[in-house]
């Protein structure tokens, strides 16, 4: 992918004690109508840098990522974030939520100029007229999460994009108010090694002025940017995870 000659990171080091909480969860679980979806789950999310929750794919994990943004409220346990505990609305309002199929997928045959054009008339007010998505909207809504990386073309067909480029419009997407926490889906949806590590560079640049949430079946390196990385259990019935893991190592 070629790079944008006029970006440059904020190289300005992050800081953060590990008394710095931004989110503590003591015990959350979700159950429906049918059964157990995941929990009991503790966790504790640092302000700042890119979070990474070790965990087997699927409905709990999902579930739990949706509750962590104030999208769900869990059946059990409690949840303070931004210094509210068990305020599903106040923790929604400080969160976005990307990159998650139920939540924020995109029609694959429209093109990037139609997706930019929706968010542009979702975001304005009801009585002003907003034209289709241009050249500068795409700039401006995009270049924060895709930052070195090419943006997409405005006449582009979604589903023709590369996963990478996919994924990060889909972030852009949901990041367009840039609150204090975003939650993006699984890093791990990726099928190629290098969009999972540049989808997590992307992660980590945002993390400098976001406090981010992701997750990975198999944990990622720890490195500068990455905050935590933590093994949540309960996700799922314990053995269908072991195999999962056995599958992803062959």
């Amino acid at each position: 992918m070629s790079t944008d000659p006029d970006w440059a990171p904020d190289t300005t080091p992050l800081t953060r004690s590990d008394d710095d909480l931004l989110l503590q969860a003591d015990g959350i679980g979700v159950k429906a109508s049918w059964g157990h979806i995941y929990g009991p789950v503790d966790l504790r999310i640092r302000r700042g840098g890119v979070t990474v929750l070790v965990g087997s794919g699927g409905r709990g994990r999902t579930a739990l990522l949706l509750t962590l943004a104030g999208r769900m409220k869990p059946s059990s346990g409690s949840l303070t974030a931004f210094g509210a505990t068990d305020k599903a609305q106040n923790l929604f309002s400080n969160a976005a939520l990307g990159f998650i199929e139920e939540v924020d997928g995109i029609g694959q045959t429209i093109r990037v100029r139609d997706v930019l054009t929706e968010q542009l008339r979702w975001q304005a007010p009801w009585y002003k007229f907003v034209g289709v998505g241009t050249e500068d909207d795409l700039e401006r809504m995009c270049r924060p999460v895709f930052g070195p990386l090419t943006l997409p073309s405005l006449d582009a067909f979604v589903e023709e994009l590369p996963e990478l480029t996919a994924a990060l419009l889909r972030v852009a997407m949901a990041n367009l108010r840039t609150p204090p926490l975003l939650v993006v889906g699984g890093i791990d949806n990726m099928t190629r090694h290098r969009s999972t590590e540049q989808f997590l560079d992307r992660l980590i640049d945002l993390g400098r002025t976001q406090t981010v949430i992701t997750a990975d079946v198999n944990g990622v390196v720890p490195r500068a940017g990455i905050t935590d990385v933590i093994e949540v259990p309960n996700l799922t019935d314990n053995e269908f995870v072991w195999l999962e893991r056995e599958d992803e190592n062959q």
